[in-house]
């Protein structure tokens, strides 16, 4: 019996899926033609053999910025292998999301140190003796490093490698290497949260992503759905319906692709020999549940019972809460799933701002005078409805 079943299956609709995928990057860069401009220029010192400046990327979540930035630092390394002027470039990158410094400087040292090098030791020594180590490691090759730090609003204490890496030269940590830093946040307000101290010494080069529009999004898809999908595999409207979902929801060149890759699952499901604007609806409901379940899985478990009492409070037609009304409905929610609440107003409000921060809620002042006073109202950005059914999903079946 089992070998039958995959014996009546024929060819599919897809060419090569993989680059639908978000692990593709693509040879050529669409519709960010002004930032890699500014990424050029700001680069452009490491073809001439001095320091680098550090280079700060912000924008939200799929606009572009890794994609970007891959893409540049491999075109820098390709023209400095061309230049005798230049001096060896190292590219070296690390996701800093809940990372320490320490964490950070280690993966950094396993890096340039290869597969092969003696690992560097998990705990037990100090920040500065692994920045010490990190130093030596660069000196002993020579050339630039270039780091780049992703998510680099994420990292436990940024204010103190931001403030050691840039200056390492000037400190004479280092004798031969030079360093730049490429930071990429999806935190336009990260710069702000920084010491004095460490603004001055960055005085990095910032370059800002924007949400894509419809159009941008329409020439991404196409460019990606000719090498992706066989010959007639989509109607055209159906890459203009994706652009334009996504680019009225986030403006994310992922979530475009994802609804148009979705779109050509449910086409084959269905038997058909095209993706139409049908297949794209029921690719956006099963692309939206499956991006809330992935968010609010990696929460807390406080910051998803808060997200489920304002979506239960919106469900029943109170919207821009205040957070006393979300800790008392939250408490109820908690006990209700066996979960003890966390106990102050305060606690309830930090998980609010960090989920404002990350875009799960909308946040408003509002000033009552004397009968309310200054205070915030929240609003869920997600669909309640959704929020609730993938909060179920969480609880009764962990697995999920």
């Amino acid at each position: 019996m089992s070998e039958d079943l995959f014996a009546g299956m024929t060819e599919t609709l897809f060419e090569d899926k993989s680059i639908l995928s978000e692990e593709y990057r693509p040879d050529d860069i669409v519709e960010r033609e002004e930032e890699i401009d500014a990424y050029r220029i700001a680069l452009k010192d490491v073809l001439f053999g001095r320091n680098p400046s550090n280079v700060f990327i912000y924008g939200k979540t799929g606009v572009g910025k890794t994609a970007v930035t891959e893409y540049i630092t491999s075109a820098l390394a390709d023209e400095v292998d061309r230049r005798s002027e230049a001096d060896d470039l190292h590219v070296h990158s690390h996701n800093c999301n809940d990372d320490t410094v320490y964490r950070t400087v280690r993966s950094l040292i396993h890096s340039i140190r290869g597969d092969d090098g003696e690992p560097f030791p998990e705990t037990g020594l100090s920040t500065s003796h692994a920045l010490e180590t990190l130093y030596e490691e660069m000196d002993d090759r020579g050339g630039t490093f270039l780091f780049v730090l992703d998510e680099v609003d994420h990292l436990s204490d940024p204010d103190s490698l931001l403030y050691e890496l840039p200056r390492a030269r000037a400190n004479g940590n280092l004798k031969t290497a030079r360093v730049g830093l490429i930071g990429i946040s999806n935190n336009y307000t990260f710069r702000s949260s920084l010491s004095p101290k460490v603004k001055d010494t960055l005085m990095e080069k910032e370059i800002g992503f924007s949400p894509y529009d419809a159009g941008e999004l329409r020439s991404i898809l196409a460019n990606r759905a000719e090498k992706a999908l066989i010959d007639g595999a989509y109607e055209k409207s159906s890459i203009a319906l994706c652009a334009a979902m996504a680019a009225k929801d986030t403006g994310s060149a992922r979530q475009a692709i994802d609804l148009l890759r979705e779109g050509g699952d449910v086409a084959e499901e269905r038997g058909a020999d095209r993706i139409v604007d049908e297949h794209i609806h029921v690719a956006s409901d099963r692309v939206q549940r499956g991006r809330v379940r992935d968010k609010l899985r990696d929460q807390t478990m406080h910051g998803q019972l808060i997200l489920e009492a304002v979506a239960r409070l919106e469900r029943d037609g109170e919207t821009g809460v205040r957070s006393k009304a979300i800790k008392d409905v939250y408490e109820r929610v908690a006990v209700g799933w066996g979960h003890d609440p966390l106990t102050t107003l305060k606690s309830v409000q930090n998980h609010l701002a960090d989920l404002t921060m990350l875009g799960f809620l909308e946040r408003s002042e509002r000033n009552d005078g004397r009968a309310g006073g200054a205070h915030y109202r929240y609003e869920l950005t997600l669909d309640p409805e959704i929020v609730l059914e993938t909060r179920e999903a969480i609880e009764t079946d962990p697995a999920t």
